[in-house]
């Protein structure tokens, strides 16, 4: 949803639709989250003191939007609607003070709100009726901040009440974002993370299918901005999709699949610019499917090699503390690696949690590390194959299984 015209779109795409049981999950416009993201640092760079202006850009997108998408009538009640929401969102972002997690949640979830209130708002317009729902009522999640832990029991009953009140009229609601309990604060469950509210609301609905409307013609085996040619994958198991978005395939979220699978609830990845194409399905089928090479990059990645002080063997003991620390830190290994002496870990680029990572272990552990690399992942490898993508390239990790092949390369 980039501008008017997608909306629009959305629309055509929806009158083909049976609505009286339909579900629209929307993500945040354009780069909305990118763009809260660059002024929540502005503002904690400054302590919180900047003018509403520094909420220029953002503001004259939404209102470029809504200016199209209503015949230029700035006294339609939206635009009231989405003023409040900038004013609430200015109001977060001064809250300096809080923890980065926190504060970050609080604010980015606003680009959730301000898509839907226009999106909903347009549609009913234009005899499109729908109720538009606060995802936070029914998204119930612990106090994990940026990466929060869905209360799938608390959310059944919440949908459950939701589904029983349903007279038939279509629901818009809010992607990647919930709410905790005791303190009621709102949290988010990773970018990207409107495919997994979608997958949340599916199983807890019992649906009939999910469909997650992308840039893209389907899941492809490589990303086409990285690599000059590609190849569309009609059709996948919920496990090789789930393998391939836990190494970092981009166009679904890597917890999108299991509450489908549980339900066995099929997925279409459907091109939204040209809803006639044939999707990508994911379903549970596993035999006789053939897969392509699959190619994976993750930029930004650090490689953190630790190794105890007394020199003694990376045994269970000590392996179980590490983990126990990445927990405890909310660090997510996208590779592990493990010798007699050492672990090697490569993860996320995330300078906070990597001091605390090292003021949590310095004592037991020499912690050494490189930053600036990337995750290099071909899923059903074929011997060979990666020379072309790492050549002039320094390998720091090389591993294999059966069917895939990982490097971690500057």
């Amino acid at each position: 949803m980039k501008d008017a015209d997608a909306v629009r779109n959305l629309k055509k795409i929806i009158e083909n639709e049976d609505r009286s049981d339909l579900m629209l999950v929307i993500s945040a416009m354009g780069k909305t989250t990118n763009g809260i993201e660059k002024t929540l640092k502005e503002f904690r760079d400054n302590d919180g003191h900047l003018p509403i202006s520094a909420l220029k850009d953002l503001m004259e997108y939404h209102e470029k939007i809504m200016l199209d998408l209503f015949d230029g009538n700035s006294e339609h009640p939206v635009f009231e609607a989405v003023t409040n929401l900038f004013l609430d969102l200015y109001l977060n972002l001064q809250e300096t003070g809080y923890d980065y997690d926190y504060q970050y949640d609080q604010t980015i979830s606003f680009g959730e709100m301000l898509s839907t209130t226009i999106i909903s708002a347009f549609l009913n317009e234009n005899g499109v009726k729908n109720q538009l729902l606060d995802a936070r009522d029914y998204i119930i999640t612990d106090h994990t901040f940026r990466a929060a832990i869905v209360d799938f029991d608390e959310s059944r009953l919440r949908i459950e009440k939701l589904q029983q009140e349903h007279d038939g009229t279509m629901y818009i609601v809010q992607g990647f974002i919930g709410s905790s309990t005791k303190p009621v604060v709102t949290t988010t469950l990773g970018r990207e993370g409107s495919d997994y509210t979608g997958a949340i609301f599916a199983n807890l609905l019992d649906a009939k299918e999910l469909s997650v409307w992308k840039d893209v013609d389907g899941v492809r085996n490589a990303d086409p901005k990285r690599f000059p040619t590609t190849v569309k994958i009609p059709h996948l198991s919920y496990s090789e999709a789930t393998e391939l978005t836990f190494y970092g395939a981009s166009v679904l979220h890597p917890k999108t699949t299991k509450p489908l699978q549980n339900k066995n609830i099929p997925l279409k990845v459907r091109c939204f610019l040209n809803a006639s194409l044939e999707p990508t399905i994911v379903d549970g089928s596993d035999e006789f499917i053939n897969y392509v090479p699959s190619f994976i990059v993750k930029d930004n990645q650090m490689l953190v090699t630790i190794r105890p002080r007394d020199y003694s063997f990376m045994n269970e003991q000590n392996l179980g503390i590490l983990f126990a620390m990445l927990n405890e830190l909310n660090i997510h290994a996208n590779m592990i690696q493990t010798s007699a002496l050492d672990l090697s870990i490569c993860i996320d680029e995330n300078e906070k949690k990597l001091q605390q990572l090292i003021a949590s272990l310095e004592q037991s552990f020499i912690i050494r590390y490189n930053i600036g690399l990337q995750l290099f992942t071909i899923r059903h490898y074929q011997p060979g194959i990666e020379n072309e993508f790492i050549k002039g390239k320094k390998v720091y990790v090389e591993q294999r299984s059966r069917s895939t092949l990982q490097l971690v390369i500057s």
